[in-house]
């Protein structure tokens, strides 16, 4: 029986093993995340300026999973291809005015958030770990928010900003961040099964 060792524990986890595979398997890899991405998309609830979405779950899960140098590049896609007008961005939205309204400092983070937690998960905050793949998530979460605000704040001021671009989202991303470090050590411990 294999045992828990600590470079186990702090190798980078590739559930997926997206690294060994060539470059034709990668491209359908940043397909399937892009649809990943764009699914969590149409889940949302309603609010102005920016609407709640399950995008930084799916953000941050495919930043961990597939890596920082693999999720930057799939998290970048998917907002192209919002931007060249396919309806994957919240609620089905697209086009280029997107990257210029209230939502466009989180668009712009989404790619940062993904490989900030895919670095963090290359450094051992990963799914053997329970509290730091939350940390992860949580950071890559909070790395939008702050984004997000920032340039919320120069289209309707800083407090507003807040007010309206962080505060509605502090449980939520609380929640999604738990999620994304449950899924993620639900994913090791089948990577690990499959293993052994």
């Amino acid at each position: 029986m294999p045992t828990t060792t600590a470079a186990n524990i702090n190798r980078p986890i590739d559930p997926l093993d997206l690294q060994s595979y060539p470059l034709a398997w990668k491209v359908v890899a940043v397909l399937i995340g892009t649809l990943f991405l764009a699914l969590s998309s149409y889940i949302a609830v309603p609010l102005w300026p920016v609407p709640v979405t399950m995008q930084t779950f799916a953000v941050t899960l495919v930043g961990a999973v597939y890596g920082w140098r693999l999720g930057g590049i799939t998290i970048t896609a998917w907002l192209l291809q919002g931007a060249l007008g396919l309806p994957v961005l919240a609620g089905g939205a697209a086009g280029v005015l997107k990257f210029v309204g209230p939502t466009a400092g989180y668009l712009f983070a989404f790619p940062l958030a993904g490989m900030l937690v895919g670095w963090l998960v290359g450094r051992g905050w990963n799914g053997h770990r329970v509290k730091l793949a939350f940390l992860a998530m949580l950071a890559g979460n909070a790395l939008c928010l702050v984004l997000g605000a920032a340039w919320l704040a120069v289209l309707i001021g800083a407090e507003q900003a807040v007010m309206a671009g962080v505060v509605p989202f502090l449980l939520g991303t609380v929640l999604k961040s738990a999620l994304g470090a449950a899924t993620l050590n639900v994913m090791v411990q089948g990577a690990k099964r499959i293993a052994q």
